[in-house]
């Protein structure tokens, strides 16, 4: 997570799962059955609760602790979070996030120019997929139907990398 205006970055590893989760959301993939993620925005959504933001609040002994800022008509409420699940909801919400700047100074990693230069070259190579190349260019011999029923199954697994992969093949044919 970087700065919106400034140069630093805050390192903040998080979870497969979590990733998984929030990838999804950005990827716009609807799995079958909600994600807790899902269930959580769901559930503020019927009693009519919204996320003001996310706030990364604190690090002790190296863990990044986060608050969910929600408010209704009458109530504001700060939720205990981890930072990754966090971050999943803020992404479902659209929901800023912020950091506390105590945070920032102990833990934020400053960019220079050349890093950013890197950092945007690396942008624009295309990471090595785990499918091989071979695989990845079968998805166009597949039909229409085929591909659905492949994008399917990719979500039952919970294989949102390659469900995403089969999607922007179906988006190209429509």
């Amino acid at each position: 997570m970087g700065e919106m205006e400034g140069s630093r970055r805050l390192p903040i590893v998080i979870g497969m799962f979590e990733a998984q989760a929030i990838a999804i959301e950005i990827e716009k993939i609807i799995p079958n059955r909600p994600m807790t993620h899902d269930l959580f925005k769901s559930f503020a959504d019927s009693f009519k609760f919204e996320i003001d933001k996310i706030v990364i609040s604190d690090m002790k002994e190296g863990v990044f602790y986060a608050k969910i800022h929600c408010k209704s008509k009458d109530t504001r409420v700060e939720i205990d979070s981890r930072p990754s699940d966090a971050i999943a909801i803020a992404v479902r919400f659209t929901a800023p996030i912020f950091c506390a700047e105590k945070v920032m100074s102990e833990a934020a990693i400053e960019f220079t120019e050349e890093d950013k230069k890197l950092e945007s070259k690396k942008e624009v190579q295309a990471p090595p997929s785990k499918i091989s190349p071979k695989k990845e260019g079968s998805l166009k011999d597949f039909s229409l139907d085929k591909l659905n029923q492949l994008l399917e199954k990719a979500i039952t697994n919970e294989d949102y990398e390659r469900a995403a992969r089969i999607r922007d093949e179906i988006n190209k044919r429509n």
